[in-house]
């Protein structure tokens, strides 16, 4: 009888065990900060490639300050505007493509290091290829989210 007690003891441990550490397991995937920011910038790069522009801006937070190619300093109405020009255009098509270098999260900040690649297709077919580094600079949101509070982007030179 002490020995059934023992396996049943053991066997509610070994349950109970799996059971946290699945539970802990998904939490630490769906609460992964850069997990969710690498998401985040991928589904901005479809939505824009797709021409969806009801939520084109929500990546990025309404206090946005950004830095585009030495321009004067941006905001985030400026970008918006900007960006359903650009989806509004068809004369010409924008393909965004995305290469995450580096993302670093320590609190309530997280700052990416990246590169977008442009490719411009005015309407007699001709591709312009621009790549644009940049450093995005995340900030948790009061609701959890993370947006983009501040960027610079600049055009990336060959070495």
């Amino acid at each position: 009888m002490r020995r059934q007690i023992h396996h049943i003891c053991f066997a509610m441990t070994a349950i109970a065990f799996a059971a946290f550490s699945s539970v802990a397991s998904a939490k630490t995937v769906d609460e992964d900060p850069a997990a969710i920011i690498r998401n985040a910038l991928e589904q901005w790069r479809d939505d824009f490639n797709a021409r969806r522009a009801a939520h084109i801006c929500d990546l990025f937070a309404p206090d946005l300050r950004y830095d585009f190619q030495g321009l004067p300093e941006q905001t985030y109405p400026l970008l918006c505007d900007r960006l359903h020009r650009a989806l509004a255009n068809t004369a010409q098509s924008i393909h965004y493509g995305l290469a995450i270098k580096e993302i670093i999260v320590s609190n309530h900040l997280a700052i990416v290091r990246l590169t977008w690649i442009s490719t411009e297709t005015d309407k007699r077919g001709k591709h312009v290829t621009h790549d644009e580094t940049g450093l995005d600079v995340f900030g948790r949101q009061p609701d959890g989210s993370w947006k983009i509070i501040r960027y610079i982007a600049y055009p990336a030179t060959a070495n």
